[in-house]
């Protein structure tokens, strides 16, 4: 059965006046049930608030775009919520399971792509979220009484806590809404720039290459993926590579334009075709790949299901 490599654009699942969330399905990319990998992007205008959630999947948070951007997060088997300040080029990894939320404290949209995988997922190949409030919210789905014994309210405090949140998935804040303030501290610790960190590969006017694992940010282990960053100078060529460890390969194409290559096991080419910015590819394990730059350059952020990762051949022409 031929394999459909062809790039695809993430289709709107929700749009809000706060923003937006895009999902690429695995009926759209059907590769992505089969490889266990998936994807989606957010959109916060200013002041945008993602609701309070859960997932059925490990993943990272690439920052597209945007300086002011903040989530608060409660990781699994911890109480304490902890408060993260987001900018460009920011990886932030999500644990299955850890609750969160994402703000928009900036006056132009943060953008945040998500990578992931999903073999423990509701639906193989998607990013299923569970949220805590709003007109989708869990807890408003109990009993008033179960939920006034749990937490220690009356009728009133338990209908204001379930049904005063009208909202779905993303809102938008009043300006005189407060909001927590970030911790740097734990910032530092469980952020990462990957924008601003050194590359292990890079050839002057050509491109680079950085490969992000957890012998350089530990707290990546804990989603069990690594990620790959790779930016091509106008007209440069990433010679053909592949990992040393075999592992299907996620690829979001963040900025500019250019050309993909895929080569198969077999020697055959199964994709030769242009990508632009929004363009999500998956490389089957095995397969090898190879990217030319267009005119105005490529950037591209990629994942990998294993925490130690190396690539055979990463030359630039």
């Amino acid at each position: 059965m031929e394999l459909d490599l062809t790039p695809k654009t993430a289709e709107a699942l929700f749009e809000g006046d706060g923003g937006g969330y895009y999902t690429w399905s695995s009926s759209q990319v059907p590769l992505l049930a089969k490889n266990n990998v998936g994807a989606g992007r957010l959109v916060l205008q200013p002041r945008g608030f993602a609701l309070p959630h859960y997932a059925d999947s490990s993943k990272i948070g690439y920052v597209i775009q945007g300086t002011d951007g903040v989530v608060g997060m409660v990781l699994p088997n911890t109480k304490e919520e902890v408060v993260l300040k987001l900018k460009k080029g920011d990886v932030i990894p999500v644990p299955i399971g850890a609750v969160s939320w994402w703000f928009n404290d900036g006056d132009s949209d943060l953008i945040i792509a998500f990578l992931g995988e999903t073999s423990k997922a509701l639906v193989p190949g998607q990013f299923t979220y569970f949220f805590l409030t709003g007109a989708l919210g869990l807890v408003g789905g109990f009993s008033n009484e179960l939920t006034s014994k749990v937490y220690g309210l009356d009728n009133d405090e338990v209908e204001k806590l379930t049904k005063s949140q009208t909202g779905v998935l993303i809102i938008k804040l009043d300006k005189s809404q407060p909001m927590p303030k970030p911790q740097m501290n734990m910032t530092k610790k469980l952020v990462y720039n990957i924008d601003a960190a050194r590359p292990e590969n890079v050839v002057e006017n050509a491109g680079l290459v950085k490969t992000l694992t957890e012998k350089d940010f530990p707290f990546i282990g804990d989603v069990g993926l690594s990620v790959i960053r790779v930016k091509l100078e106008p007209g440069a060529i990433r010679a053909p590579s592949y990992p040393t460890n075999p592992t299907v390969q996620l690829i979001y194409i963040a900025r500019g334009s250019g050309k993909i290559e895929i080569v198969d096991f077999s020697g055959k080419s199964v994709l030769n075709t242009q990508v632009e910015a929004g363009h999500l590819l998956v490389v089957p394990q095995f397969f090898v790949v190879a990217e030319i730059a267009g005119e105005e350059g490529i950037e591209s952020y990629s994942i990998v299901i294993t925490t130690k990762y190396d690539f055979i051949q990463n030359i630039f022409i």
